[in-house]
């Protein structure tokens, strides 16, 4: 049965009221959507091109260009499928877009490429479970429009930031048209251990600012499902910059809100969501609430409460930024974690003291109201700005076409070609960018918190330079399979062995923020930090703005439910980070209980590490190349007496 509602009630702008019979308005609740919009003036409320603006109602019937609800058949045969309820400490984010990840994809079947069909097949299951990530990250899925002014330039808001349907799935995404594929999706997803979060857009609808059109949350209740300017409710506030702001503080908006999350976990049994502007969703008439009626209620819920729960601290509103103000229970994006890592690789002056706080979750930004380290998401790209291979191809976006001049996205991201824009044959230059790639993967994978991974920089994807590819529907934007380079199966190899080492290893993991803490007095500190001659690292050598290589031991010996030296041997771990354009004479560190380091992983060509031994003793000089991360584990004296000294 398909279905749409004509709701009745005065036409009056001015005082926020926009009702019009004449369209038909799609439930807030429809569960699957039928048809695709097909844009005419007949969709917007008011006469367009009227001398009047939008004071004067539009009386044309607009049935026949909108999409129409759906009443589905919630019944699946869910089995023995479980949740791996995965703990917020072992998980690794991977960020996709459930289309442009096997659109394609060679062993995907044709018809189930860019689909949540073509997401479950085996062939991609296999690549996930073999990469080691813990949780899929879906750009958003709920049933979106494209833009008219998009549509007429040939382009789509492919991203899917403009969310028609809290509850539908994006139609496109099902290749039988049946929501029950995504259901079968989470399914098999669940089978290979693998969560499933969504990024949902509560801040705001495709529904615009006053000149947008109608079609449902506008005709059914203007002045209760957006926030309107109060002196004159005929403008919406806009801290979104998307033309208008969902007025969550509203009861019924926030019933809709609660009962759209619930329906996801309890129905499609996802395992948890990323907010996308989520200041915006957690704020009151006065501005942005920690206490506010959203993060309330979604504390309180028996469902809600018990999965997993991202926010984008920001939006574009008065005192929007609030990195770090989360309630206890949220992890948030970390930007000032992608600025910093960034930065410290392009080799910007007196990043050391930064890169240390970031390296352990951002204790500055995170540590309050008995918060943990996995509440920083920690990052270097995603799908907002360059993709990794970008970030160290360009210096500069490349935008043109997004059919905006190159105006559009952001025009600092932190990046740096090595001598050449976009791609090159130069050996040197390819092997430095694949050497900064494997620097900056590594920097995130051996920090405290919870670390994301954007699809494709595990192989070097482009997006051609461009910074901003939410309306590219296309190869652009797409995962290419195919075409690799040398140095991009180099990348995959050594990214699956990163992740292999954090999921192994607790110490690199921790459940509680690092501050130099002594675990006992033969397992040493929770974390020292080292200069190059192997000393520790003293105030005025922190204050130092053009000191680029940091040593750091972690001890995980805390997390280790096995006692003494045995436990200090499986978790201490030695990481040299060299931002330096050289190389670098560095000491081995002498740490309580440590006899020798064994090195377990390099980030530069192989042919630059067989030149270093495998096992060093504390005291042993020896040389980081340049621009490199090398970690080491440590080997312990396991004769000793427990409780003796080193």
């Amino acid at each position: 049965m398909l279905y749409g509602y004509r709701v009745h009630g005065p036409y009056d702008p001015a005082r926020g009221h926009r009702f019009n019979p004449a369209k038909l308005l799609i439930d807030p609740y429809a569960q699957a959507l039928h048809g695709r919009l097909e844009w005419s003036d007949a969709l917007f409320g008011y006469r367009v091109g009227g001398r009047r603006q939008d004071a004067l109602p539009d009386r044309r019937d607009s049935a026949s260009g909108m999409p129409k609800g759906r009443v589905v058949d919630p019944a699946f045969t869910w089995g023995d499928d479980r949740a791996p309820n995965r703990p917020w400490g072992d998980t690794i984010v991977y960020e996709l877009h459930l289309r442009g990840f096997t659109r394609q994809h060679p062993e995907v079947a044709p018809p189930l490429r860019g689909t949540c069909a073509g997401l479950a097949s085996q062939p991609v299951l296999a690549y996930l479970r073999a990469l080691g990530i813990t949780a899929v990250e879906l750009l958003p899925v709920h049933a979106n429009l494209d833009d008219r002014h998009l549509v007429q330039k040939g382009l789509s808001n492919y991203w899917g930031y403009n969310t028609l349907s809290f509850f539908a799935p994006e139609p496109k995404y099902l290749a039988h048209g049946d929501p029950a594929e995504f259901k079968l999706m989470v399914r098999r997803l669940h089978d290979a251990g693998i969560e499933v979060l969504l990024d949902v857009v509560y801040n705001h609808t495709c529904e615009g600012n006053q000149f947008g059109p109608t079609l449902s949350f506008r005709g059914i209740d203007n002045a209760s499902y957006y926030r309107l300017v109060p002196d004159n409710p005929r403008f919406y506030i806009d801290e979104t910059g998307c033309g208008n702001t969902v007025n969550v503080s509203h009861p019924r908006v926030l019933q809709m809100v609660m009962d759209s999350l619930r329906y996801w976990v309890t129905e499609m049994r996802v395992d948890g969501f990323r907010f996308d502007l989520a200041s915006t969703v957690a704020r009151e008439p006065h501005g942005y609430d920690p206490g506010g009626g959203f993060l309330d209620a979604v504390r309180q819920d028996p469902t809600l409460s018990r999965v997993k729960l991202i926010a984008e601290p920001w939006d574009v509103g008065p005192g929007g930024y609030q990195v770090g103000n989360f309630p206890p229970g949220w992890a948030e994006w970390n930007d000032r974690y992608r600025d910093c890592v960034r930065r410290t690789w392009r080799g910007d002056d007196a990043m050391l003291p930064e890169l240390a706080a970031r390296l352990t979750a951002s204790s500055d930004i995170f540590e309050h109201q008995g918060r943990r380290p996995w509440c920083s998401v920690n990052f270097v790209t995603s799908h907002d700005g360059f993709t990794l291979e970008d970030l160290v191809s360009y210096d500069h976006k490349h935008n043109q076409a997004n059919g905006e001049d190159n105006r559009d996205g952001h025009n600092e991201n932190l990046g740096w070609n090595h001598g050449a824009e976009g791609p090159t044959e130069d050996v040197e230059i390819r092997a430095l960018r694949l050497r900064q790639k494997c620097n900056l993967l590594a920097t995130l994978l051996l920090s405290q918190g919870t670390p994301m991974l954007l699809a494709g920089d595990e192989f070097g994807r482009s997006q051609g330079g461009n910074n901003n590819a939410y309306c590219q529907d296309n190869p652009i934007s797409w995962i290419d399979w195919t075409v690799r380079r040398p140095e991009d199966d180099l990348l995959l190899s050594f990214v699956r062995r990163l992740i292999a080492l954090r999921r192994a290893n607790p110490a690199f993991r921790q459940d509680h923020f690092l501050h130099g803490i002594e675990v006992s007095r033969s397992e040493g500190r929770d974390i020292v930090w080292f200069v190059p001659q192997g000393s520790e690292k003293t105030e005025p050598q922190w204050r130092d703005p053009f000191a680029r290589c940091l040593g750091m031991v972690v001890n995980g010996a805390a997390v280790r439910g096995t006692p003494g030296r045995e436990r200090l041997g499986a978790a201490c771990f030695f990481v040299i980070f060299n931002a330096f354009h050289d190389a670098v004479a560095f000491t081995a560190p002498d740490y309580p209980g440590v006899i020798q380091w064994r090195r377990v992983l390099e980030a530069v060509p192989a042919e630059e590490a067989d030149g270093l031994a495998e096992l060093l003793s504390p005291g042993d000089g020896f040389a980081v190349p340049s621009r490199s991360v090398w970690v080491f584990r440590a080997i312990v004296d396991r004769a000793a007496p427990e409780g003796s000294e080193p």
